[in-house]
């Protein structure tokens, strides 16, 4: 098999053990990448000189007897929302084109010292926000690869990286990786460090990541975690282990939840298929339930805390920069400066109290169970798709992951999503492998 196709989880003891080389790794994702970027446009930064350079060095520091790291020699694209001292971090807008940051975030820091080969930036929509950038959907160049971490998700569907990071304030690891066929995850709020990112929405913002199987999202999440007190949001003790959730065997078979939301009435025909059939297979494990009324809200809560929040974060650029904002950005932060701070302060007390209710919920189930999306990824470039199956799990800072098990009747792939309780990730990995280990024998 060509190295670009292998999973991170092969590659990684590959070459630890000298069985591959990092660098003939890099050179393989290159060669995959000059054959199909051009279409697939994956990507904003990208130095084949710097790419080798790193993955030479990490041959050397193996050849040396050198401790290794879990992702040693591996490569991992960035979303270029994540700073990153040796190449140019834009935020996905011309108003910060070739700007160099001072140093790492603390995600790419983390990240070398697994030892990946950081191989460029991905493309982000602009500001993390709706505006679609270049990228194209692998599976079809006419449909969008989705938002905002499009370029991350496109590239490892393509081929060209077995990881890449993303980021998430609505829905943006989990429907890209939906629409592009790969697998996201992201983690329990607070899990990974936001220092070094680009920030819209404080309360919202979460990091996230992809690849090629559930081992490998794990693997790449695991390798992120950690405290760090410049970001207030995480914590100083121990996190879930996802590796070790996804190598353990389930004690029982799990308990799915699945609510009937307000906004179900979007979902596509063939995903509604898919899902019927789906939970025909899981049975008794399927426990349908009523989304209180009290949460039936959560989504304009949750537009509220992010355009309130991002009118704040983006002030300069609104403010000194606006003829260079995309015409959707700058009618939504017009529009943010006319939601109130009662409002605000509502829409952070709806917050917590979906937390409190999550809480409880996870005590008698194990996932539960909904769409990643409305269905396969929409045709045409000028929209990301519609992020409101992912947005209440975020607002509630909760893990999700999407699995790629379904396929729409346009032949374009349709994600599974879990979602599990708080600082539960390894469970979810846990009732995730599962699930794909029980549809694999069926």
């Amino acid at each position: 098999m060509a190295h670009h196709l292998e999973t991170a989880t092969d590659l990684a003891p590959k070459i630890r053990a000298g069985e591959a080389t990092s660098e003939a790794v890099v050179k393989d994702c290159l060669t995959q990448i000059a054959e199909t970027d051009s279409t697939i446009q994956a990507w904003i930064h990208l130095d084949e000189e710097h790419a080798l350079a790193q993955a030479k060095a990490a041959d050397d520091l193996r050849a040396a007897g050198r401790p290794l790291g879990p992702l040693h020699g591996v490569p991992v694209a960035i979303k270029d929302i994540l700073d990153t001292a040796d190449m140019p971090t834009a935020y996905g807008s011309p108003i910060h084109e070739g700007h160099r940051p001072e140093a790492d975030s603390t995600v790419v820091a983390k990240l070398r010292e697994a030892g990946a080969v950081i191989m460029g930036k991905t493309v982000s929509t602009e500001f993390a926000f709706m505006t679609p950038g270049k990228t194209t959907n692998p599976h079809n160049p006419a449909h969008t690869p989705g938002g905002s971490s499009s370029g991350s998700a496109a590239a490892v569907a393509a081929g060209h990286v077995p990881l890449a990071v993303g980021s998430q304030t609505a829905g943006s690891v989990i429907r890209p990786a939906a629409f592009c066929g790969v697998f996201g995850l992201k983690p329990s709020q607070g899990m990974i460090s936001r220092a070094g990112v680009l920030q819209t929405a404080k309360n919202l913002d979460q990091i996230g990541g992809f690849g090629r199987s559930l081992e490998d999202v794990a693997l790449l999440v695991d390798a992120m975690t950690g405290y760090d007190a410049a970001d207030t949001a995480t914590y100083a003790r121990a996190k879930p282990n996802l590796g070790a959730g996804c190598r353990v065997e389930a004690p029982v078979e799990p308990n799915f939840l699945w609510f009937d939301l307000p906004y179900d009435d979007k979902l596509a025909d063939d995903a509604r298929a898919g899902f019927d059939e789906l939970r025909g297979i899981l049975g008794d494990q399927v426990e349908s339930l009523a989304l209180p009324e009290s949460l039936g809200n959560i989504i304009d809560h949750h537009r509220v805390i992010h355009h309130y929040e991002m009118r704040r974060h983006l002030a300069r650029e609104f403010e000194d920069c606006p003829d260079q904002l995309s015409d959707g950005m700058r009618d939504t932060l017009e529009g943010a400066a006319k939601i109130g701070d009662q409002d605000y302060a509502d829409s952070l007390a709806a917050m917590a109290a979906a937390k409190s209710f999550f809480a409880e919920l996870f005590h008698d189930f194990d996932a539960v169970l909904t769409p990643s999306a409305i269905g396969e990824s929409p045709h045409g470039l000028d929209r990301t798709g519609d992020p409101v199956f992912c947005a209440m799990w975020t607002f509630a800072g909760l893990p999700c992951l999407t699995l790629p098990l379904l396929t729409g009747d346009g032949g374009l792939p349709i994600g599974v999503q879990l979602v599990g309780g708080l600082e539960e990730d390894d469970r979810l990995c846990r009732t995730a492998q599962w699930l794909l280990n029980t549809l694999d024998e069926g």
